[in-house]
């Protein structure tokens, strides 16, 4: 018979939210000094990396993907957009939002610190392999999702990988991935 792991000392040891936090801060704390070293400030990190793409976005989905709060995204879009690194479009049919997207220049300019957090997070991830660290992926995307109360951005490329491998899940499988 197979014993369960014995129960974390403290409460937070063991609790979900206390451990996300915790691994959030630790490896963000460590790219955020490669952040700080390249001259740009954490919050331009995540402005550029979420635009990163090229697709326009609005300012309000922006101050969501980068955990800002909206009066400060479109201060810091103001500084951005003033040294060419951002751009504001009308959205073609809503007056009242206003779309924001990263330039050719914030592109250039953002690019080699993509390259260096995609080599940080496989430094972070290497330990567990490629198997383990997708699984960890795609589990925090269907948290994220089913917490969101829509699907999120993970969801498609989850359904194709499924699909691919021929293991789809659905509603019913994510609360035994989950807990």
């Amino acid at each position: 018979m197979e014993s369960s792991p014995p129960a974390p000392a403290r409460f937070v040891d063991g609790y979900l939210p206390a451990l996300l936090a915790l691994a959030s801060r630790l490896i963000s704390g460590e790219f955020h000094e490669v952040v700080r070293q390249h001259g740009f400030s954490v919050s331009e990190w995540r402005v550029m990396a979420s635009l990163a793409d090229g697709d326009p976005i609005s300012i309000g989905e922006l101050a969501q993907v980068t955990v800002t709060k909206q009066p400060t995204v479109t201060r810091l879009l103001d500084r951005m957009e003033s040294k060419g690194q951002v751009e504001r479009l009308p959205h073609p049919s809503d007056r009242r939002i206003t779309l924001v997207r990263i330039t050719p220049q914030g592109s250039r300019t953002i690019e080699r610190l993509i390259g260096l957090a995609r080599e940080h997070e496989s430094r972070v991830l290497a330990p567990f392999g490629l198997a383990r660290a997708e699984e960890l992926k795609k589990t925090l995307r269907q948290i994220i999702d089913l917490h969101t109360g829509r699907p999120g951005p993970g969801a498609a490329a989850d359904a194709s990988a499924d699909a691919e491998a021929g293991t789809g899940t659905d509603a019913a499988d994510a609360g035994s991935v989950l807990g």
